[in-house]
């Protein structure tokens, strides 16, 4: 049976540490305010959003909720972003997503202060993370990386297979590995469905970010693989599950995240970690003696 990756431990490790940062820089007077922006009514959405509040009151985080209409105007949600840019006591701004439809969020993340991009979107953050230069990391990979790093599990010279290539988790994640000496290889919805399993078996590391609920099967996997399930998703009885079938990827896997409380927990804490870092960032000199 595979060693249960716990996230909901690390995660609560992972905002000890935020805690404490944050407690030092602002007894130096240097602000972490997090400013979290809902657009709409979406159940979803919001639920995620008094999480990360709630998380933000945990560990001693200054927070501004701002609740948007569905009906907002793109120039609106900008002005508010350019508001929120100037802000001295605002660490972090957090648009969540999706937006609404008529919204264009690719405008919205660009015109986030990249120093203040909690969620590590933004083209110069994930510039920095193609060069291998220091900054904001998207909050799911890195919390995939620190998951990988407590349970003893070195990328360095494993074959590692993402499936899904989104700019969120897939392609990011991708390069946090390429960056720590493993073997990658991507697969997505144009990859040949006969040969997604055979590229799976390969893997070492296996993350899944595809969004079909238990599409990887245990015989999918190589025995003894680390296998890291970001899905998030409902079976067909309505019961919360992943994009990997836990229960036959278990007598197969060396380690294996559940869902819940695997990817999920560290998700949200590494943003309590880059609020923190955000905060360094903009100023560096104070964060020095943190």
């Amino acid at each position: 049976m595979a060693t249960i990756i716990d996230g909901k431990k690390l995660a609560a490790e992972v905002r000890g540490r935020a805690a404490e940062r944050a407690a030092n820089l602002m007894a130096r007077d240097v602000p972490c305010g997090l400013a979290v922006v809902l657009v709409g009514d979406d159940q979803g959405s919001a639920t995620y959003v008094r999480a990360k509040l709630r998380d933000c009151e945990e560990c001693g985080i200054p927070s501004q909720d701002f609740k948007l209409s569905e009906d907002t105007t793109q120039g609106e949600l900008m002005s508010l972003i350019e508001r929120l840019n100037a802000d001295p006591s605002i660490a972090g701004i957090l648009v969540q997503m999706p937006l609404p439809a008529h919204l264009d969020a690719e405008q919205v993340v660009a015109a986030i202060d990249p120093k203040k991009d909690v969620d590590g979107f933004h083209p110069e953050n994930l510039g920095k993370l193609v060069r291998g230069l220091p900054g904001l990391r998207p909050c799911t990979p890195a919390g995939i990386m620190e998951m990988l790093d407590a349970y003893g599990i070195d990328p360095a010279g494993k074959n590692a297979v993402i499936v899904g290539r989104s700019s969120i988790v897939g392609k990011p994640m991708s390069l946090m590995l390429l960056a720590r000496n493993a073997t990658i290889s991507v697969a997505h919805s144009h990859t040949d469905p006969c040969e997604l399993a055979r590229i799976c078996q390969s893997a070492d590391i296996l993350v899944v970010a595809c969004g079909i609920p238990k599409m990887v099967k245990g015989p999918w996997i190589k025995p003894g693989a680390a296998v890291i399930d970001v899905g998030m998703d409902r079976d067909e009885a309505g019961k919360l599950c992943g994009d990997v079938d836990f229960a036959s990827a278990e007598l197969v896997a060396g380690s294996i995240t559940p869902v819940p409380g695997g990817v999920g927990p560290m998700t949200r804490a590494m943003l309590m970690s880059n609020v923190c870092l955000a905060a360094e960032l903009q100023h560096p000199e104070a964060a020095k003696l943190a």
